[in-house]
């Protein structure tokens, strides 16, 4: 076995447009904030870790295969991308997921425990080994002047040679 470091990014506009659209973030609702811009429920945290779990593995999810989860067969939650990704990790594990969250709204403090848990039953590791920060970005991007969200995840994971 060897141990494997995957990188991933992903980032959506609040959807202005669609009032009934709702936020998901590291698979939970957060409520009284507007959802995002996406095809899927288009939580950026479980996309950015299923785009961190493909940098390890190789094989690309979000994208041909998302659309084809998504547009033909319907399936909406992105935590069937994330179950999806790790199939191709075979007998390999993750051992620990560090999750950058930058976004003005909502504020993210309260929610942080909740993803963690979350995130820990889909990897099948222990919230000790989820790391979550957010930052307001200070106004200089387009998430710091809370125009979306954009997450950046790392994932480490041990795998067959």
């Amino acid at each position: 076995m060897s141990v494997r470091v995957g990188i991933g990014q992903d980032s959506h506009a609040f959807d202005t447009e669609n009032p009934s659209k709702k936020l998901v973030l590291g698979g939970i609702l957060i409520e009284n904030s507007p959802g995002l811009k996406g095809n899927s429920d288009a939580d950026v945290v479980l996309h950015a870790i299923t785009n961190a779990i493909s940098g390890v593995t190789g094989v690309n999810i979000l994208g041909e295969r998302s659309d084809y989860l998504c547009l033909e067969k319907g399936i909406t939650d992105s935590a069937e991308y994330v179950k999806d990704a790790l199939r191709f990790l075979r007998k390999g594990k993750i051992l620990h997921v560090s999750i950058s969250i930058e976004a003005q709204k909502p504020k993210l403090a309260p929610h942080i425990e909740p993803m963690k848990n979350r995130i820990a039953e889909l990897l099948g590791i222990s919230p000790n080994a989820v790391g979550i920060t957010a930052t307001s970005g200070e106004g200089l991007t387009a998430f710091g002047l809370g125009k979306g969200i954009q997450v950046l995840a790392v994932v480490t994971a041990e795998v067959e040679d």
